[in-house]
């Protein structure tokens, strides 16, 4: 029995023959005999000794069985007793969907400190926890291509709407980023956990998120705004080579930072300032560092076409990726022409230029009121923009403009066609949850009719803008349903909020904000994939985590495979949905039943656990 113990959990190997009675028997390594062979042998030894046949090999080969079957035994007893746990997790039974494409298969993923050991049909060892799947999808934790949650992070780092919608790695950056704030510009400061922190680089942005700890992944461009206002400040002059020279110095110090590349927004100022041959200039500098050029277009209305050939051009000139902002045609004189821009951009990936798109799966957008006024008003930052809405001859010359257009300006008011109820408050204020034909009606009930602005409510914006310092926050009616989903469906689309880390009570419940900021994933599953059937689920989950993943070069996330991390997004695909609304945004999803980050479960059966895994990627380091 001392040997039986002592060889426990080895394996014996026995290469040459014995014979049992006159049977030769070859042993080979074995851990587990079965029954039935232990059985067998048995017999052969009984009636060997009953009829006197050779005892040297009757007793190497009794040895050996009895050998075997308290080896059998002792391993019986062991793993009854205490169980090693090979895995931290083991996720048992579930329809597994790997982020690839690939179709599904029904398995389990066992992981192993923060990276995923196996993915397999049948993992074979314990889990010093494991979750039963059985009727769940288990995927890849989602990345939000698009997102700007970069201060509501520090605020609460939980990540509340975003982690209940299986986002486990946000991007942030459009026009501007968190940094860098240098030159011309301020630092930032704002209150973490009610101490004050400040930054001024993009890596002590990094450093500060860190240090405050989240529950989602973050990685960030370096955006335009930021490396042009730090030499420019709010200027509107054009830059000198000298000043471009120093932008470019500005993106090399975040790029090494480990910005993911350059992000902009070229609607409105300053980011509308800089010119083609300016952009592929800042661009190279992106593309020497192997990162990626992410444009908001110049233009999604009347110009879209031009804006999406402008981005292409950049990305061909510069050689590096680009990836096109939440495309769309937001003007309702070009809706029904997104099959163009489609096949722009097939042109270009066929004489190889590496350009994709993402998409928010809405017919309507978020941005400002202030988008309304012509880009010279802001010149001098928003307090010069308020002064000029004070001025009578100002606002002249904006109505003439917000009504006539400006060639290459996208106007957000003819894009809708004046129509007021086609735009929805959505920041914070008096007025929010309103769309503006209503508080149009309800500032102007007690006007009189000898009043200067009666007659107009352009009058009423400039007001409102004056009151608000400049900014109100506002949902646009703008785009059509089938324009998108052509969009949506494009093997280059991948997916992306456009949203912030919201949540349904405490500080960060505030405004009226796009219901994107809650629903945006579940949303592509539970409306695009289950009940309209635009989307496979495979498909859906690559938009959703690979394909992500691949245009900003994350190695190890966004697929589920040994040795990546260990992100993952467990839901029920009969009952995933999204439940936010425009007029009521404040509501989680339904159907998101686990979340893990780095291998810690951050949400379990909906709710968060309050585990702030989450880390800060860097591009090239992981």
């Amino acid at each position: 029995m001392r040997l039986v113990q002592a060889m426990v959990g080895r394996e014996t190997p026995f290469t040459h023959p014995v014979t049992v009675g006159r049977a030769p028997v070859k042993w080979g390594i074995r851990r587990q005999p079965s029954w039935e062979w232990l059985n067998q042998m048995c017999t052969r030894l009984y009636f060997a000794g009953r009829r006197n046949l050779p005892i040297t090999e009757t007793l190497a080969a009794a040895a050996m069985a009895v050998l075997l079957v308290g080896l059998g035994a002792a391993r019986t007893a062991f793993a009854q007793e205490s169980p090693a746990a090979e895995y931290d997790l083991v996720i048992r039974g579930g329809q597994v969907v790997d982020g690839t494409g690939n179709p599904w298969f029904t398995g389990d993923v066992a992981v192993r400190g923060d990276r995923i050991a196996r993915v397999e049909r049948k993992v074979a060892g314990r889990g010093k926890r494991e979750i039963d799947a059985s009727g769940l999808v288990v995927a890849p934790g989602f990345i939000d291509m698009h997102s700007h949650s970069d201060t509501l992070l520090l605020e609460d780092g939980r990540a509340e709407s975003k982690i209940r919608q299986g986002v486990t790695t946000e991007i942030l950056g459009e026009g501007s980023s968190a940094g860098p704030l240098v030159g011309k510009q301020s630092p930032r400061t704002v209150l973490v956990a009610g101490q004050p922190q400040t930054w001024q680089t993009l890596g002590e942005y990094y450093q500060v998120l860190e240090q405050s700890q989240t529950s989602v992944n973050v990685a960030s461009y370096c955006g335009l705004d930021n490396i042009w206002q730090a030499v420019m400040g709010q200027s509107h002059e054009r830059p000198t080579t000298d000043q471009i020279a120093a932008m470019k110095e500005h993106l090399a110090g975040a790029m090494d930072d480990g910005a993911m590349g350059l992000s902009t927004m070229l609607a409105m100022p300053p980011g509308s300032l800089a010119t083609t041959d300016e952009l592929v200039e800042l661009s190279r500098v992106v593309a020497e560092r192997g990162g990626i050029y992410s444009t908001h277009n110049r233009n999604e209305g009347t110009e879209v076409l031009a804006a999406i050939r402008e981005a292409i051009e950049i990305g061909e000139r510069a050689g590096v990726p680009v990836d096109i902002i939440h495309v769309k045609i937001a003007d309702q004189k070009l809706w029904g022409r997104m099959s163009e821009i489609v096949a722009l951009i097939e042109a270009a990936r066929a004489r190889g230029v590496n350009v994709q798109t993402n998409v928010y799966p809405y017919t309507r957008g978020n941005n400002n009121l202030a988008s309304i006024i012509p880009p010279w008003a802001h010149e001098g930052g928003k307090g010069a923009l308020v002064a000029r809405l004070r001025s009578p001859e100002d606002r002249a010359r904006m109505k003439r403009d917000i009504r006539s257009g400006i060639d290459g300006w996208y106007n957000h008011f003819t894009a809708v066609g004046g129509d007021w109820s086609r735009m929805l408050v959505s920041g914070n204020g008096p007025w929010e949850g309103l769309t503006m034909d209503r508080v149009i009606a309800l500032k102007t009930k007690d006007q009189s009719p000898d009043s200067p602005h009666s007659a107009d409510s352009l009058d009423v914006l400039f007001d409102l803008l004056i009151e608000a310092d400049g900014s109100i926050p506002t949902v646009y009616a703008h785009h059509t349903e089938e324009d998108m989903r052509l969009a949506l469906v494009q093997p280059w689309c991948s997916i992306g909020s456009d949203g912030s880390a919201y949540a349904i009570e405490g500080p960060l419940r505030r405004g009226n904000p796009h219901p994107r900021n809650f629903g945006t994933f579940p949303r592509v599953l539970g409306h695009y994939v289950r009940e309209t059937k635009v989307l496979r689920l495979e498909d859906a989950v690559r938009k959703m985590t690979s394909l992500n993943a691949a245009k900003l070069g994350i190695a190890d996330r966004g697929v589920l495979r040994a040795g990546a991390f260990a992100d993952v997004a467990i839901f029920d695909p009969a009952t995933v949905i999204d439940r936010s609304t425009y007029t009521a945004p404040f509501a989680y999803n339904d159907g998101i039943e686990y979340v893990m980050v780095n291998g810690q479960v951050v949400l379990e059966k909906g709710k968060h656990t309050g585990a702030k895994p989450g880390r800060v990627i860097r591009r090239g380091v992981e």
